[in-house]
């Protein structure tokens, strides 16, 4: 190669890196800027997710020491006492409605219970269970349409508390003076799937109680 050649690449290899310096100064800002964001990013998401395991645990610490109170009624108190919201308050909604008994606690729980299941941000299986415990805790205080009105939802096929709505149903209806319709939800628990076997059972009872043929007779 003729020294002429060897001298222009010398300069174009020089101007290459006078421009390049030169944008490193004038935009090299740029890439160090998106590196510390990358890598605080990075930092800040593992911190969120460390600091919300650390949240659940210390969460699940405390519902724990709750239901190892010795009475119903403390363990209600301390359940409802605890400070959550979203998920978390269903979920101890739900918990504390089932060491509910009679008299003020019982009507603070069903108004619990109510606002979870008219709750439309949180999830199907929490909003329907907080429904349906809604009205095994109210039990036949609370007028039988009103309590088929709330259930008929639940007891759509494909819904998850279909087998238990359909006994609170079968219930309400009797208390109706329905019989007829009763022995129909009960025989839907006991020839259809997904109900438990002492669901079953306190069906067939029930449907023998009632007058019905016996569940395979």
């Amino acid at each position: 190669m003729s020294n002429p050649d060897s001298f222009i690449e010398e300069v174009t290899e020089e101007v290459r890196r006078d421009r390049l310096f030169g944008w490193m100064k004038r935009y090299g800002w740029i890439a160090v800027l998106a590196v510390l964001l990358i890598v605080g990013g990075a930092t800040w998401r593992e911190w969120r997710e460390a600091r919300a395991q650390a949240e659940a645990r210390a969460l699940g610490d405390a519902i724990l020491a709750a239901l190892e109170a010795p009475t119903a009624a403390e363990r209600a108190d301390t359940l409802s006492a605890l400070p959550v919201e979203g998920e978390a308050d269903a979920l101890v909604t739900l918990l504390a409605a089932g060491e509910t008994g009679e008299g003020v606690r019982r009507d603070e729980s069903v108004e619990a219970l109510r606002a979870v299941a008219n709750d439309a941000a949180l999830p199907l299986h929490y909003t329907q269970l907080a429904a349906l415990k809604m009205v095994m805790l109210q039990g036949r205080e609370a007028d039988p349409q009103a309590r088929l009105q709330t259930l008929a939802p639940l007891a759509e096929p494909g819904r998850p508390y279909r087998a238990p709505a359909l006994e609170q149903m079968a219930l309400a209806e009797i208390d109706a003076g329905n019989a007829e319709t009763a022995l129909g939800h009960l025989r839907m628990i006991v020839d259809g799937a997904g109900a438990s076997a002492g669901l079953r059972q306190r069906a067939s009872q029930l449907i023998v109680a009632l007058g019905g043929a016996p569940a395979g007779g």
